[in-house]
């Protein structure tokens, strides 16, 4: 499927020269990782991977080096044909790393001493470690920043507080090595990532409709909502800017999503006002809203909190209590008609009827007899009322640790397949969001079978090509399917099946090789051409956010247009001869990048992350500090050495600003 590669020039006898990168792991992300600073950033790439075949996908007869190998050259083959096409917008040539050396591959078991010394790693710019093992990454960062303190270490940790305390712990080590260092750098020094966090939203917002994409900036909530064709007649609301133009076929389940070798039928990113008013028929991406942050809010739990009696008891025994409730009260009601006996009195006496515990009434009237005798039945009722209610109330207790199971009149939920990494954190996301999820897991000890089971999320443990697993599930009558286990096969059998149940079934599959996306499009579109397919790569859309955390910028978030990647990112204006001494809208090129925002706060105040949520008390009587990012620009403001803005770029349009930020540099 991959047809010949020609083999990559290798130069294991001569070490790279100082500034290279090295990438260390054992995926699809470092992979594609290099691919991104190679083939987008023009860097010189060492990647460090094992020896063998990869340990997810051992169906695959390549080795990890001879897929890494097979993906080089044909990134490698798509920019010559670029290059000897029509150019680039600029009239330069489509490779943007002429006279780069191509990629140099070692294999090595582990990142060891010897094998970074090997590498050069005294000498190297940056490292990213992207192993899938948290223990292994940390390890290997702690040994690199001994070999060389100034090294600027990316970090894939999946646990986000232990990510927070290394990240704190080796920029510590930094500023000890490097005395007054600038705090810029220093912040840049150590990032820590999580593919899983990177990815879940936009994997989470293929199930739904209409979905957005929210990216944080100091506080504020950026909303990047897609937007369909306006009707003819119909004015839509421009919001703050357009960020892109959907492919013509997006709104038509039966056509494919764009990508970057969709020609004139791809997406166009940050288009310039003419070619928006000019497209007809497609939908949109916007800028839509600006809200203040707040605390994180925490995934809500299907059917609600704690144990009240629906949960308890069935509502068969309910309603049993119940009539059994309204039978004493009419006994109440009528010995007090009857015998004319005060309402406590008589009260009390039919409660000892109903409990065998009164004498017989020998001497009492006639009703009085009755009301007794009809009190002893229905006290002969009660005993197997309570043990009933004993019973449930036991087995509740029993099961409350389990899984729950998916309830009958359950439709309009998620069936998410995989509860790994990825899985998981897509759980949590839909749940956020207050959809219905069902999640099916083939692994009852998983990663996330334990959230899964304190979210109380309906859960069917089997494997999903098995007749009966998606039954179980409601597949029939759910919205969505997510296929997000780390087998492609298996992903795809389980869309067909699922297709076969429910023709118009909204599908999302997790998918590596694009070639083998590209035929998983063609047949499901010609088996189901009126239900909507897409399919999403978990490391392609990690692997910008790592790539420039390696390029030491801060990158704000990515989001997912059809098939290609958006970022935002802060950057300072000095050093970057497109943005100094330009006005916003000279600033601004079609199809690259666009300054969204002015961080208007003086220099010495600023924040170094402007993800991060300003501090304030929301409980107490402070209203939340003001943000220093002004979004309201005027097409005429001048940008200033000294201002820092936050833009959208295209992969490529952040990749020409870094490389034009280190052209004028001043060399040390």
């Amino acid at each position: 499927m991959l047809g010949f590669v020609p083999p990559l020039p290798q130069q294991p006898g001569r070490p790279p020269s100082a500034g290279h990168m090295i990438v260390c792991g054992d995926d699809a992300l470092a992979r594609r990782l290099a691919v991104e600073l190679r083939f987008v950033y023009g860097e010189r790439v060492t990647l460090l991977l094992p020896p063998g075949r990869d340990a997810n996908s051992p169906e695959t007869p390549l080795t990890q080096r001879g897929r890494a190998a097979a993906l080089f050259g044909r990134m490698s083959a798509a920019m010559n044909r670029a290059g000897n096409g029509n150019g680039t917008a600029g009239g330069g040539s489509g490779d943007t790393n002429a006279g780069v050396e191509a990629v140099r591959i070692m294999e090595a078991p582990e990142p060891s001493d010897d094998v970074l010394e090997e590498a050069s790693v005294d000498r190297a710019a940056a490292l990213a470690l992207v192993y899938d093992d948290d223990e292994r990454n940390i390890r290997a960062a702690l040994t690199a920043r001994r070999l060389n303190p100034r090294l600027r270490l990316v970090i894939r940790l999946y646990n986000r507080k232990l990510g927070q305390h290394l990240e704190e712990l080796l920029d510590q080590a930094a500023a000890v090595a490097m005395p007054g260092i600038d705090p810029a750098l220093l912040d840049a020094s150590t990032t820590v990532l999580s593919d899983a966090d990177t990815a879940a939203p936009a994997l989470a917002a293929t199930a739904l409709t209409g979905s957005s994409k929210i990216i944080q900036a100091e506080g504020l909530l950026l909303r990047a909502a897609e937007r369909p064709p306006p009707r003819p007649g119909e004015n839509l609301d421009p919001g703050l800017c357009t960020l892109a133009l959907l492919s013509s076929t997006t709104n038509d389940p039966a056509g494919s999503e764009g990508s970057d070798s969709s020609g004139d039928e791809a997406p166009q990113l940050l288009p310039d006002e003419q070619t928006v008013a000019a497209a007809e028929g497609r939908g949109t991406v916007v800028l839509e809203a600006i809200s203040q942050a707040g605390p994180d809010r925490p995934a809500t739990r299907m059917g609600g909190r704690g144990a009240p009696l629906a949960k308890v008891f069935s509502r068969r025994l309910r309603w049993s209590a119940l009539g059994f409730a309204l039978a004493a009260v009419a006994l109440v009601i009528v010995s007090v008609l009857t015998t004319e006996d005060s309402l406590p009195h008589s009260a009390y006496l039919i409660l000892l009827d109903l409990l065998s515990m009164n004498d017989p009434s020998e001497d009492g009237t006639t009703a009085r007899k009755i009301i007794q005798i009809f009190s002893g039945v229905a006290g002969i009722l009660l005993l197997p009322l309570l043990i009933a209610a004993v019973l449930e109330a036991f087995g509740t207790l029993r099961t409350a640790s389990s899984l729950r199971r998916p309830p009958r009149g359950l439709s309009g939920h998620v069936v998410l397949l995989g509860l790994g990494k990825i899985g998981t954190r897509v759980l949590v996301r839909l749940r956020e969001l207050d959809i219905p999820v069902v999640v099916v897991e083939e692994d009852p000890e998983a990663r996330g079978i334990p959230l899964a089971r304190s979210m109380h999320v309906p859960t069917v443990i089997g494997d999903v090509t098995q007749e009966g697993v998606l039954e179980a599930a409601k597949i029939h009558r759910a919205h969505a399917l997510l296929a997000l286990t780390s087998i492609d096969t298996t992903n795809l059998e389980a869309a067909l099946y699922a297709r076969s149940v429910k023709p118009d079934l909204r599908v999302a599959l997790r998918l590596y090789d694009d070639e083998f996306a590209t035929a998983v499009y063609r047949t499901l579109r010609t088996a189901h051409p009126g239900a909507l397919t897409r399919s999403r790569s978990v490391s392609h859309l990690a692997a910008p956010s790592f790539a420039v955390a390696m390029m030491g910028r801060q990158i704000l978030g990515a989001v997912p247009v059809e098939r290609k990647v958006m970022l935002f990112a802060a950057l300072e204006v000095a050093g970057h001869p497109q943005l100094e001494g330009h006005t916003v809208e000279q600033a601004f090129r079609a199809g690259a990048w666009r300054v969204l925002a002015i961080d208007a706060t003086p220099p010495a105040d600023r924040a170094p992350d402007l993800a991060a949520i300003p501090p304030y008390n929301p409980g107490g009587d402070a209203t939340p500090p003001p943000s220093g990012l002004v979004w309201d620009l005027h097409p005429g403001y001048v940008l200033r050495a000294t201002d820092r803005v936050v833009i959208a770029a295209t992969r490529r349009g952040l990749a020409e600003l870094l490389r034009r930020q280190r052209s004028v540099a001043p060399r040390r």
